[in-house]
């Protein structure tokens, strides 16, 4: 994508896809190209607001799975059985969502650096989440109230993250 600043008196013949024709074997003026605008300071607020929010909700579940892992599981209707079933439990809800949550408030506190990294980390994440939920809806699989709120959340996450990653893509 670009905007041509000037113009000439010939067309260009044939132009590959993205990139622009050359003018200047014809004595035209140097064709310049139009910084991308940059996200507007509410788009700014919003995705680091997005960011915080994601941090402090996977704290509280980081902490929550970490120090409580099977009252965490037994609210989303989820047994845990087997000599390692607590500590994976504390290991992938509790660990990997503590980590999401300091990479997102990284991403918030620091967005020249960090905002895109978080941004893509959440689409990923949440986008696995997203991809295995609806797979399990076709295959038939039944979940719980609780199963289908955690679901929504994990969707609307991926949603908002891929909306705040294209808004902020750079060229």
């Amino acid at each position: 994508y670009f905007n041509l600043l000037s113009s000439c008196h010939l067309k260009p013949s044939i132009t590959l896809k993205g990139q622009a024709p050359c003018f200047r074997r014809h004595g035209c003026p140097k064709i310049r190209f139009a910084e991308p605008a940059e996200p507007s300071s509410l788009t700014t607020m919003l995705i680091r607001l997005f960011l915080a929010l994601i941090a402090v909700l996977y704290f509280a579940f980081g902490v929550w799975s970490l120090f409580d892992p099977i009252g965490m599981t037994s609210r989303l209707d989820v047994d845990v059985s087997g000599p390692n079933g607590i500590f994976e439990m504390r290991g992938v809800f509790g660990g990997v969502s503590l980590g999401a949550a300091l990479l997102a408030v990284v991403g918030a506190a620091m967005p020249a650096r960090y905002e895109r990294p978080a941004l893509l980390f959440l689409v990923a994440y949440m986008g696995g989440y997203t991809l295995s939920r609806i797979v399990s809806f076709l295959l038939g699989d039944g979940p719980t109230f609780n199963g289908w709120f955690f679901a929504g959340f994990e969707v609307l996450a991926f949603i908002l993250a891929l909306t705040a990653l294209i808004t902020r893509r750079k060229p």
